[in-house]
């Protein structure tokens, strides 16, 4: 058995600015990898995070340093231990499960899911800026069940107040993107708690969140920067209610189902999250989200052009990949 590797850099435009606690984008940068054999291709894509120490050119030179290894025909397992967890490994394990399905003509989610997938609600994103730009943005998507609100600001517990008074019939989750600190933290937990927040993701910066074992959570705590592993997992018991599990930071779909599996048998609720991408970014992460209990897959329906054969959302359902997409 040979196989080829390809990768490539693509860059998708956002719908107007997409905007956090660390800054603004206005385009989705990506790295697709293809792995083919007797001319039948399987594809992965991934989205390097500097916030991870993470580049285009770094998660490339990952990818390629792995070239031998995926010409030889390494399996997804031992794809794990050769290489580390994070967006490069993400892409590569990603193209094998597609070229896998491709080659055996089973689905992925045959292998990945223990019953047919069915479309999920997912949560739909608020972009960080004032109260009234969010209550705007908020008010145009009120008729979502789920809205996930990007905090991290000074008077974060305004931006709560005006959202949830834009979109009072929508559950909100509030995401601070290690935006919190000791001094404003039990605040803004009670102002969560007030407007009846469903989940608080990321208070505060990983490694400086002790103080969660030691306050009460009026709602529950998500860890998403501080969880990248089944391997982080001792470490969050007693601080996090959840953990927000992404492809692109455990490495891939084989180490994410792991990764939900442990985190099920130590009592954590499960979230599944993306980075901004496109549908070939969410496809596995919709199989692995078969059971979460919170979505948030929303990633192509902040682009202004997404990719052929994308995920079908009907709203904010989206549908299981089909095999023109992925898998």
């Amino acid at each position: 058995m040979t196989r080829e590797l390809a990768t490539n850099t693509e860059g998708f435009p956002i719908a107007g600015v997409f905007t956090i606690s660390r800054g603004s984008r206005t385009e989705a940068r990506v790295v697709t990898c293809t792995v083919s054999e007797n001319g039948v291709r399987g594809q992965g894509e991934c989205v390097p995070y500097p916030r991870y120490g993470e580049s285009e050119d770094s998660v490339v030179a990952q990818i390629e340093a792995a070239r031998e290894d995926i010409a030889n025909g390494i399996s997804r397992a031992d794809l794990v231990s050769s290489m580390p967890a994070g967006a490069a490994r993400n892409a590569v394990d990603c193209a094998l499960w597609d070229l896998e399905a491709k080659l055996s003509g089973r689905r992925a989610s045959a292998t990945a899911c223990t019953i047919p997938p069915r479309p999920l609600q997912t949560a739909y994103t608020i972009s960080l800026a004032a109260p009234e730009e969010m209550a705007a943005q908020a008010r145009a998507h009120a008729t979502r069940p789920l809205l996930k609100v990007k905090l991290g600001g000074e008077n974060d517990a305004a931006r709560i107040h005006a959202v949830a008074g834009a979109a009072p019939d929508s559950r909100l989750i509030v995401d601070a993107n290690e935006g919190w600190t000791e001094e404003n933290i039990r605040e803004n937990m009670l102002a969560a708690a007030e407007f009846h927040v469903a989940l608080i993701e990321q208070p505060l910066p990983a490694g400086k969140d002790g103080i969660l074992r030691d306050i009460p959570h009026p709602v529950p705590v998500c860890a998403d920067e501080s969880v990248h592993t089944a391997d982080s997992l001792p470490e969050l018991a007693g601080l996090y209610d959840f953990v927000n599990i992404k492809l692109d930071k455990t490495g891939g779909l084989t180490a994410a189902l792991e990764l939900r599996d442990r985190a099920r048998e130590m009592g954590f609720g499960v979230m599944v999250g993306c980075m901004v991408g496109t549908s070939l970014a969410m496809a596995p992460a919709v199989l692995l989200a078969q059971g979460a209990d919170f979505v948030d897959l929303d990633g192509p329906l902040l682009l202004a052009k997404d990719r052929p054969h994308g995920l079908s959302y009907s709203g904010s359902l989206v549908s299981p990949p089909s095999p023109q997409l992925w898998g």
